[in-house]
């Protein structure tokens, strides 16, 4: 007599199909749909997805990289000092820039982007010497006069360069690196904060940003 063999609950008959069998006792077995995975997927995707569009949106709403403005507290009060000896053995005092646009220019001879602006300071201080509206006044950051003097020497820019041996300067424009400029406007408000190498047409959108121009 042939035994009749018993495949458990889990076997498939002749008859069965891959999606849906049934068991001896009835009970319904349902296989993992292999598409599921790929559904998975994308709704990790989405969200992923959704991120990346909105950075994207903001990166094209915001300033361009060039435009380096930033807060700063000191943003509408009056320009702190700037008082001092320039690497010439002259003495310089903010105050009496009053009336015209002053660049106020933290900088060092091993910084860099430093050394990559001073171009565009030279031309900016070319342009405006013409009418005399606007000038720049540089604050040496943790660097040696002998530095200092040959760097101007060989790069150009004759407006005031002011040491800071004690950092009082530096310490109440808060600034913690270089380059670091602050526009002051002619009645010695601050108007704007800008780091990083600047430009010039940084500093004259800058100005005309200030004085309501287009």
């Amino acid at each position: 007599m042939t035994e009749a063999v018993d495949d458990g609950p889990g076997s498939l008959d002749g008859a069965g199909s891959a999606e849906g069998a049934g068991s001896a006792d009835g009970v319904s077995v349902i296989e993992a749909d292999p598409r599921r995975p790929g559904r998975v997927a994308v709704w990790v995707a989405l969200p992923v997805a959704v991120v990346l569009g909105l950075l994207v949106a903001v990166m094209a709403t915001s300033e361009s990289a060039r435009e380096r403005t930033a807060g700063s507290e000191l943003i509408g009060e009056l320009a702190p000092a700037v008082r001092g000896t320039t690497i010439d053995g002259a003495t310089f005092d903010l105050d009496a820039e009053r009336g015209r646009w002053v660049v106020v220019n933290f900088f060092a001879t091993w910084c860099i982007p430093c050394r990559v602006e001073h171009p565009e300071l030279v031309a900016f201080q070319q342009e405006h010497a013409v009418v005399g509206d606007a000038t720049i006044v540089s604050v040496v950051f943790d660097d040696s006069v002998e530095s200092v003097r040959a760097f101007f020497a060989d790069n150009g820019g004759d407006w005031p360069v002011v040491l800071d041996e004690d950092g009082s300067i530096s310490i109440r424009y808060g600034v913690t690196g270089v380059p670091e400029s602050y526009l002051v406007a002619p009645s010695g408000i601050v108007v704007a904060k800008l780091v990083g190498g600047v430009e010039r047409a940084d500093l004259d959108a800058a100005i005309a940003r200030a004085t309501g121009a287009s």
